[in-house]
């Protein structure tokens, strides 16, 4: 039994798909098909079973893949090791991230980190802040960063400087000629949310709840998967959201958007990582750059792993 079988293996086992194993993998449909006819023929054991066109798992093939993926976590350790020992020259580190962090705060670090480790392979993740957390958790991603609080124990969460949320709405609506005041004010306003589990709709609840208000007392509209569609539908005259300054900022300056007067804390962004592997010498620089632009107020998540 090879690593690459294992890899192709929980490719496949990932996607229920060959074609689409062979095509991330960058390998032929047959080489990947007889990789895992290999295994199955050696070790006398079927692990999928063909359903029409798709493959779906055996109960041994589940079993299997939980100890490939803990095989294949071990030579990754192996990998990053190797990747110390040769001063970051060439290696790879896998990112998982939120979609504000994603899409508007990572990319200048991530080019920051590309310029100075050229031979580091990046790779990143997107999810809400849930789905970040299982994929640190699994260990398919080494770093997560995300918006929204996280209770796990296997996890450790530490606080990155974060961004300012902005109360935003059309040009007509009516809080922009008078600002809301009470929570009633509040209540009185169609409202466009993300998805629960998604870190902004956490910190959202969490204003309304300083509020005096829960979600069951204000109307949602919509809810809706991603920053820009509630942005979008925002500017449409769908209602009011809280969102983050990075994502409506240019919306605002254009005049799309509205900004209304309200006290709105800062949040901190956090950083996972899973707390039984230890930080290799690349994730520990790549903390070191996202802790360096903005709030001389923010803690020092690199010095407390180290």
């Amino acid at each position: 039994m090879t690593l690459d079988q294992l890899r192709i293996f929980a490719a496949v086992a990932e996607r229920e798909h060959v074609t689409q194993a062979a095509a991330f993998l960058n390998l032929t449909q047959s080489a990947v098909s007889a990789a895992i006819s290999a295994l199955e023929e050696r070790h006398a054991v079927r692990l999928f079973d063909r359903v029409g066109r798709r493959i779906v798992l055996t109960d041994a093939g589940r079993s299997f893949l939980v100890e490939a993926r803990a095989m294949l976590g071990r030579a990754e350790q192996a990998e990053r090791l190797l990747a110390d020992l040769a001063g970051l020259k060439r290696g790879t580190l896998r990112l998982a991230a939120s979609q504000t962090v994603a899409n508007y705060w990572l990319p200048p670090i991530m080019h920051r980190f590309h310029c100075t480790y050229p031979g580091f392979e990046l790779q990143l993740s997107i999810g809400n802040t849930a789905e970040v957390a299982q994929m640190v958790h699994e260990a398919s991603a080494d770093l997560g960063f995300v918006e929204g609080d996280i209770e796990d124990a296997s996890l450790s969460i530490h606080p990155l400087p974060g961004d300012q949320l902005s109360l935003v709405v059309a040009p007509g609506h009516p809080w922009v000629a008078q600002p809301p005041v009470t929570a009633l004010d509040l209540a009185a306003s169609p409202w466009v949310l993300r998805e629960p589990g998604s870190g902004t709709r956490m910190v959202s609840e969490a204003v309304l709840l300083a509020h005096g208000l829960t979600i069951g007392d204000i109307q949602v509209a919509l809810e809706l998967p991603s920053k820009e569609s509630v942005r979008a539908a925002v500017e449409a005259g769908a209602g009011a959201t809280l969102i983050s300054e990075l994502v409506v900022t240019p919306s605002v300056e254009t005049g799309r958007l509205a900004r209304i007067a309200l006290d709105l804390p800062r949040r901190d962004f956090h950083v996972l990582h899973h707390k039984e592997r230890q930080l290799s010498l690349a994730e520990r620089r790549f903390l070191e750059m996202a802790e360096t632009p903005g709030d001389k107020h923010a803690g020092s998540a690199s010095a407390q792993h180290r």
